[in-house]
């Protein structure tokens, strides 16, 4: 991730963003054959593709195809270690759920573990071990992900693995309620037991009244307690269709062999499944009113230390091959980001935690622009400095971002921006992880699979009159939320006992 567009999120707890990954446990061994008679399938024909395939794309830096399902598959070599990554997306997370059902989809990434006809609950992820590797599974708002890092001979295993379960899962309801009850210690820990994590999930239900950014993606306490199997269940028969889901895989590998590896295992597990019949059920994503007016909420919890955050509303960075006015002025807004803290000593570092003036231990700027939900946030978040409080701090947030609303910006800064955005992208190529990550939240955003070239591309036809703009534009009180996380005041008890003490 770059580094405004998440940084903010580092006061918050991770599971504020994306629920986090499942915990599989462990069973007995694979029922049917033995992990020898499970090898990886031999190198296929690179001259024909299977039945059905279209190619999306193929040169030599990346391949895109779809199998005949619907599946699509997306290949990019890399030759530097005899690995490879393998991922299957949903393109379905909490931004598809109904009310009452908070939590469903990342409570379906669990019980993905629990079993299907041919694995025993637990079995999938030792056998992901057994073969020398990791695996692990991931929610957010628009998406699921699970992923295996094997050796690369061992990629047909874990496709067939990952088939079996996309294709079967299944589980008895005993299983779900002893899952469900270890969610609930997950919200406990990561959410409850956490204030900023619970400042945040409070910031967001106040900011958005009716889009779907206003449920937790871990889910409500109530509707976790209230959650069925068959709930469960029917989230899985509804969206895990081979037309909702693109398998990703990086490493060392040649695209038409991993294509026809994909075609056999997701292939032969989807024959006959009623997931072929399927269809997607219509996205019914609630568009967020106009806001009319700032709001205001405060948590007071045991915390020696106070937060404060500031959310204003933000247009979504939707196109990027074409984009149209609103889209400009995404991309302005994620320049004036890294302009005001997406480098060390940027302009809110200086102005409030170096300044004579000093009044934040620590302050950020993020850009939280990109969702398939179109709503986009502008997010600023402090720690005040001892002895000062979150109004001190909310009044030099909003100087600062008046100063770029009457004075501008210089080309020079807007070009570190861009530079340091384009060294970020280098950088993740060192991993195949993110380097997979990266073209399967580009698939379920619809965006051309290599978006970070032209992303920074875009960025860089950013003016100064752009990003001079939009801090005028975007940051008054009707699209503002704020929320303070401030220290519990002791109990009348607390100070009685203090007053005796000697």
């Amino acid at each position: 991730m770059k580094p405004w567009l998440g940084r903010g999120a580092a006061l918050l707890a991770a599971a504020c963003l994306a629920a986090c990954a499942s915990a599989p446990g462990t069973a007995a061994l694979e029922a049917g054959k033995p992990p020898a008679a499970q090898a990886a399938a031999p190198a296929a024909s690179t001259d024909q593709l299977p039945a059905g395939a279209q190619v999306l794309r193929e040169d030599e830096a990346l391949a895109h195809y779809r199998l005949a399902n619907g599946l699509e598959v997306i290949v990019k070599p890399d030759r530097r270690a005899p690995t490879a990554i393998h991922m299957l997306w949903l393109r379905v997370g909490s931004i598809d759920e109904a009310d009452g059902t908070s939590g469903v989809a990342h409570a379906l990434e669990h019980m993905m573990f629990k079993g299907s006809k041919a694995l025993a609950p637990g079995v999938f992820s030792r056998r992901v071990a057994e073969l020398g590797g990791q695996d692990n599974a991931f929610t957010s708002l628009d998406y699921t992900a699970y992923f295996q890092q094997v050796p690369v001979q061992q990629l047909g295993v874990v496709m067939g693995l990952e088939a079996e379960r996309f294709a079967h899962n299944q589980w008895p309801d005993e299983e779900f309620t002893r899952e469900i009850e270890v969610i609930k210690e997950e919200r406990r820990l990561r959410t409850d037991d956490q204030p900023r994590a619970k400042l945040f999930e409070q910031l967001m239900a106040a900011t958005f009244m009716a889009a779907p950014q206003r449920r937790p993606i871990i889910g409500w306490m109530d509707d976790l307690q209230r959650m069925r199997a068959e709930d469960v269940r029917a989230f899985y028969r509804q969206w895990y269709v081979p037309t909702n889901a693109a398998v990703v895989v990086v490493g060392q590998v040649q695209p038409r062999q991993a294509l026809a590896l994909v075609a056999r295992h997701y292939g032969d597990a989807l024959q006959g499944s009623a997931q072929l019949a399927a269809t997607l059920p219509a996205r019914k994503i609630t568009q967020e009113p106009p806001q009319q007016g700032p709001r205001r909420i405060v948590l007071r919890e045991r915390v020696e230390q106070p937060v404060l955050l500031m959310a204003f509303k933000a247009p979504a960075l939707q196109q990027l091959q074409q984009p149209t006015a609103s889209d400009r002025e995404a991309l302005a807004l994620m320049a004036l980001a890294g302009v005001l803290s997406g480098y060390e000593g940027a302009r809110l570092e200086r102005a409030l935690v170096r300044g004579p003036q000093r009044v934040a231990d620590s302050v950020d700027a993020s850009a939280m622009l990109s969702n398939r939900s179109g709503n986009g946030l502008f997010l600023l978040s402090a720690i005040p400095a001892p002895g000062r409080d979150g109004q001190a701090v909310e009044q030099a947030l909003r100087r600062a971002i008046a100063e770029v609303a009457q004075r501008g910006v210089g080309q020079q800064e807007l070009q570190r921006v861009v530079t340091q955005w384009t060294a970020a992208t280098v950088y993740e190529q060192d991993s195949m992880f993110a380097q997979a990550n990266e073209l399967g939240r580009n698939w379920v955003q619809g965006w051309p699979l290599d978006a970070s070239e032209l992303l920074i591309q875009r960025l860089r036809e950013v003016t100064p009159e752009q990003v001079q703009a939009v801090a005028a534009r975007y940051f008054g009180d009707d699209g503002l939320t704020v929320a303070e996380l401030l220290p519990q005041a002791p109990s009348a008890a607390a100070q009685a006992t203090r007053k005796e003490q000697p």
